[in-house]
């Protein structure tokens, strides 16, 4: 009774969490680009660098977690400072505000449940680990037949460890012999508003619910991919899981490019049915297009989520050391951060390129004058040489259990 209750309190702080993310990050881009006037490109830029260091921030939640107050107490902490910085906000930015309230009283609801672990008097598996890197830069140059000799002579068998960090090796040999102890998303929401949204007579969808579609499609899936997915992948790989965890990340990776190039096409039409129309020069006048045009990149997006980002947290959390699951989770989220700075960087720099002597950008305030198609495009391009990339590495890499 006990575990199902705390799978319950879990799975009602994360829905509560992910729906005040969620809730910002999805009206973000129309926030900054309607009440407060910013350009196309310079609210990209700044939505990418709020969603960039939101997945950064999580490694020093992590450190903190794992090497002093525990991961309870870092929730805790964490959630309060969330609450103190948006209390003052708008009702639009005060609901996930007040859904983090519920989400934090969920938490603390169930604190009798909680297990926590009793942690032996030693250093924190960060600490060791910045210890074996230090000793490491510290031995530079010492030769590696200098550490079996030393281990030879002390009377020990010679050390066997991976063949992929052979350069820590050097850790084992301390100073005068002593031993050391050591989205497709951009501007989704935006091009939803020059679309036809409507469901029934004077019943629009807003721009930004267009995005939950993911989410239905991540909620759909998951069953098909447990109950017959995984079934026929067993049968034919003989494998417990049906395929590996970079297998799985690889199918993600994949369907993240086909969603890309998806998302083009769609953009493509919808600038072809701005010129037929005569409507190129008016923005604001909704195209005769419906926005269910968006639906099937939102969809195969969710798809290769179920694929990509649950791989890569089994990944993260599977392929770490027990004390350093909190910081493996957090090199996850960690990834996304990195990806979004890349793609503010990409924006700033394509922005610049393309809007000199007098020519519309890629990302001009008038979609219609834009050309996101080949923003789209060009990321589809970059995705493929990534997935190759991807491939290549992945061929080489060993798991740890």
């Amino acid at each position: 009774m006990s575990l199902i209750l705390m799978c319950e309190v879990c799975a009602g702080v994360e829905v509560a969490e992910r729906f005040a993310h969620f809730g910002i990050s999805s009206n973000l881009i129309t926030y900054l680009t309607r009440p407060l006037g910013q350009s196309t490109a310079t609210a990209a830029e700044n939505v990418n660098a709020w969603s960039g260091t939101a997945s950064l921030l999580p490694l020093l939640g992590a450190f903190v977690a794992d090497s002093f107050l525990g991961r309870y107490r870092t929730i805790v902490v964490a959630s309060l400072i969330y609450l103190l910085d948006n209390l003052g906000w708008a009702l639009g930015f005060g609901i996930p505000c007040i859904t983090m309230v519920i989400a934090l009283l969920i938490f603390l609801l169930g604190t009798t449940t909680y297990r926590y672990s009793v942690k032996a008097e030693e250093n924190s598996a960060v600490l060791r680990i910045g210890r074996v890197f230090l000793a490491t830069i510290r031995n530079w140059r010492t030769y590696p037949s200098a550490i079996t000799l030393e281990e030879e002579a002390g009377g020990m068998l010679p050390h066997h460890g991976s063949e992929q960090f052979r350069f820590l090796n050097k850790t084992l040999l301390a100073p005068n012999g002593l031993k050391g102890d050591g989205s497709p998303q951009l501007s989704s929401p935006s091009k939803g508003v020059t679309m036809d949204r409507s469901i029934s007579k004077g019943l629009d969808i807003p721009p930004a619910t267009l995005q939950c579609f993911s989410s239905f499609a991540v909620i759909l899936f998951i069953p098909i991919y447990d109950r017959v997915f995984v079934p026929i992948a067993r049968a034919l790989t003989g494998k417990p899981s049906g395929i590996t965890m970079l297998q799985r990340i690889g199918t993600g990776m994949f369907l993240s490019a086909l969603t890309t190039a998806i998302a083009a096409l769609v953009e493509m039409k919808r600038l072809e049915v701005a010129r037929e129309h005569g409507l190129v020069d008016l923005p604001d006048v909704t195209l005769p297009m419906s926005a269910w045009w968006l639906i099937p990149q939102y969809a195969l997006f969710g798809v290769a989520d179920v694929f990509t980002m649950i791989g890569l947290q089994e990944f993260f959390y599977d392929q770490v050391p027990r004390e350093l699951r909190s910081v493996g989770l957090s090199l996850y989220l960690s990834i996304f951060g990195v990806g979004s700075f890349l793609s503010s960087f990409l924006i700033s720099a394509i922005e610049k390129i393309t809007s000199g002597q007098g020519h519309d950008s890629w990302f001009a305030n008038n979609l219609n004058r834009g050309h996101l198609d080949y923003f789209y495009w060009l990321l589809a391009g970059l995705s493929m040489v990534q997935f190759v990339a991807y491939l290549y590495l992945a061929k080489n890499y060993i798991y740890n259990r």
